[in-house]
């Protein structure tokens, strides 16, 4: 949604969309990945897990990956940015800072000169754990109170004693572990669908 907004807002296509919603507009900035049959719904999502390689190693979000050069993230989508419009976009400030092995997926974007403006097309909620945050949601929240620039500077480090790494590898050991429990059980089954809602005044 944030590249159909800025496809509409500052490039001036008021009739961007994704093809998911309106098959017929004459700007597709989000299409359904090609070598998925949109005539066929089952088992042709992108998932699991999948490489992430940065591609801009003084953007915000690769900081707080810990500047590594690339990380593994859970997916579940079938559709993807146009890789048609990519250049249009980043001509505008909306820098897609991560990318797939290839080259030819946009994977994570940054919105030039604004507090913190990341977007993700995997689902960082499916690795976060309450003691290892993952990292897109720990810098919304650093940038929401005013302490991003000082907990990059400190190496993302939540305190001078204590240091934060993420490691999807360990992460995977956690999940495994879960789903050898019984699936039945409300306790132990991983939930299908988070939800984050904000209180109504």
């Amino acid at each position: 949604m944030a590249v159909i907004e800025l496809a509409r807002t500052v490039l001036g296509w008021t009739d961007a969309q994704s093809t998911e919603f309106d098959k017929n507009t004459t700007h597709p900035v989000v299409i359904e990945m090609p070598e998925h049959n949109p005539e066929q719904m089952g088992a042709t999502m992108r998932l699991g897990k999948r490489k992430t390689v940065f591609t801009d190693n003084s953007c915000t979000i690769k900081k707080l990956y810990g500047n590594k050069a690339s990380v593994e993230e859970r997916h579940r989508h079938r559709y993807e940015v146009n890789p048609k419009y990519v250049m249009d976009l980043e001509e505008k400030g909306l820098k897609f800072v991560g990318r797939s092995t290839d080259g030819q997926r946009m994977e994570i974007l940054e919105l030039e000169d604004h507090p913190y403006f990341v977007a993700v097309q995997f689902h960082p909620e499916y690795l976060t754990r309450p003691m290892f945050p993952s990292p897109p949601f720990l810098g919304l929240i650093m940038a929401a109170c005013g302490k991003l620039e000082a907990f990059i500077s400190r190496n993302c480090q939540l305190s001078p004693r204590a240091s934060y790494e993420y490691d999807s590898e360990e992460d995977d050991e956690v999940t495994q572990a879960l789903y050898s429990r019984d699936s039945k059980s409300p306790a132990t089954a991983l939930p299908e669908i988070t939800i984050f809602a904000a209180p109504q005044n």
